[in-house]
């Protein structure tokens, strides 16, 4: 008789809820009771609110039981959970969860699915597929296929990925090299880390795609110091990649030669840059180059480098095996495809949403999330980091489409969307944003680095009530001067939550002399 699967996530949000403990209480209380089962460490399906999601293979199903605690282990088993028993956190059929079901999972379609160290779960999962066709079809049509596809990079900017590909495609050198950038800093984001954590292989697959289309025999993983455990993760995911001749040399026989190098970061925010994470892979201080040369054309070491963050280039395995057409058939406009959306904040239902482009954040957060954790009205949402613009709750209806968050003086970015209650006050988030400019800005250009401190000191004159018109002018000149001088994003995109504030929301400030706000 086949043991009874009992899957119990090993991915970072659910471990810091104690999913190791109900890991370990299951597998003691089969033990005591005789039960035979097959305990699996999966991802995370990105129900973060869910979390620990116990889940039982009953028949062709499986059953999950949520916001498990070591406590409630005991209970389980009496209630017959191994065959689906009912119980008070019984969620009924994974797969028939409103919050899961109602996604279109291009990109993390295997995280929470399979076993993510299982090559043979990989595998089954159409694993490595991707990268077969690319051998067949030849890195032309691989890159062809990127740009036909509508793919944008998932990290700010949301440049063509097929333009950079075709760039460092027809870049003169012998070497040429893949960074990832997976150093995941944004506040309220953590796609990469989910993705990498419960489907490592993916990106393994998804960066020697890239390799080949490039003719780069290199890549390089440049990974946040503050995910131990994806660390941990990845490291043994490259080390059976490489055992089993799907990294190193000739590949699976196909003549192609590609291996994957694992960096550990030291924490600066600011090596979410491309430039300034290839000074700090090259072992120097991470400091923003000045452009150009582009890094498609002169980046690490002085070769042409392929730079993308983990997000964009798991995109990419599908859109090789199934077409360019299908991923072009999300999303609207210039926005194609699907976005891992990140709900965090005050919502009452957190974790990753993935949808296509077009869908509305008022549907993010009242749809999927829940609305607000404290049950109160919405007052603003900082949509792509701590550089984003907050988004006054008059805007909830804007769509999720790049040009759309242009014209309204906002960013993507890498999706996460942080929410905010009527209680909030937005001028502390505006000095919020100069704060954290001033103490992650590397230093090396004066509007970034003075400016930002300058900020501070003119937001918290406001906040006092200290000549605010003259202080509020003064400000936004400042704005003006970081975001045309500043030689990157850090200093150049400080201003946005900040202007954001200024426009719809100066009544946190305090009252202008005679009291009138």
């Amino acid at each position: 008789m086949a043991r009874t699967k009992v899957y119990v996530p090993r991915e970072t949000a659910a471990c810091s809820v104690g999913a190791d403990d109900v890991a370990v209480a299951i597998a003691r209380a089969s033990k005591e009771r005789g039960s035979d089962i097959q305990l699996v460490r999966n991802g995370s399906w990105g129900a973060s609110w869910l979390e620990p999601l116990v889940e039982v293979e009953v028949g062709e199903q499986r059953i999950a039981y949520a916001n498990v605690e070591p406590g409630d282990v005991a209970g389980l088993f009496d209630a017959g959970f191994l065959t689906g028993g009912e119980h008070a956190k019984r969620q009924g059929p994974v797969n028939e969860i409103p919050y899961l079901v109602n996604q279109e999972r291009w990109t993390f379609f295997r995280c929470g699915l399979i076993e993510a160290l299982s090559l043979e779960h990989f595998r089954a999962t159409s694993g490595f597929a991707g990268l077969e066709k690319a051998f067949e079809i030849g890195g032309e049509a691989v890159a062809q296929a990127v740009l036909d596809s509508g793919l944008r990079g998932r990290g700010g900017a949301a440049f063509p990925a097929g333009i950079k590909w075709q760039t460092v495609r027809n870049a003169e050198g012998t070497q040429k090299y893949i960074a990832c950038n997976a150093d995941e800093g944004d506040s309220g984001t953590f796609s990469d880390r989910m993705l990498m954590e419960g489907d490592p292989y993916g990106l393994i697959e998804a960066m020697a795609i890239a390799g080949f289309a490039v003719g780069a025999s290199k890549g390089y993983i440049y990974l946040r110091s503050e995910y131990p455990l994806t660390h941990k993760i990845l490291s043994k995911a490259l080390a059976v990649a490489r055992d089993a001749g799907w990294l190193g040399h000739d590949i699976q026989g196909s003549g192609f030669d590609f291996d994957i190098e694992l960096h550990l970061g030291a924490g600066s925010y600011v090596c979410g840059e491309e430039t300034a994470m290839l000074e700090s892979l090259e072992g120097r201080r991470g400091i923003v180059r000045s452009k150009p040369p582009l890094p498609a054309l002169s980046g690490l070491f002085g070769k042409p480098t392929l730079v993308h963050n983990v997000v964009t280039l798991a995109s990419v395995p599908n859109i090789v095996r199934l077409g360019a057409e299908r991923y072009a058939g999300f999303g609207e406009g210039r926005s194609k495809g699907t976005l891992a959306f990140q709900l965090a904040g005050n919502v009452k239902r957190g974790g990753l949403v993935e949808k296509a482009f077009g869908i509305t954040l008022r549907q993010l957060i009242e749809d999927f999330g829940g609305g607000t954790a404290s049950g109160r009205p919405v007052k603003a949402v900082q949509v792509g980091g701590p550089l984003g613009a907050y988004i006054p709750a008059e805007q909830l209806d804007l769509p999720m489409d790049y040009e759309a968050f242009i014209k309204a003086g906002a960013m993507i970015g890498h999706g996460g969307i942080v929410v905010f209650d009527d209680l909030a006050n937005m001028a502390r988030m505006a000095r919020f944003a100069m704060e954290f400019c001033a103490i992650e800005s590397c230093g090396k250009c004066t509007p970034c680095r003075i400016g930002s401190t300058r900020g501070v000191e003119v937001i918290d004159r406001m906040i006092a009530g200290e000549n605010r018109d003259e202080n509020y002018d003064l400000l936004v000149d400042l704005c003006d001067t970081m975001e045309s001088a500043s030689l990157c994003a850090m200093g150049g995109m400080t201003p946005y939550p900040v202007r954001s504030v200024l426009k719809y929301f100066a009544e946190d400030f305090a009252p202008r002399q005679g009291g009138d706000a």
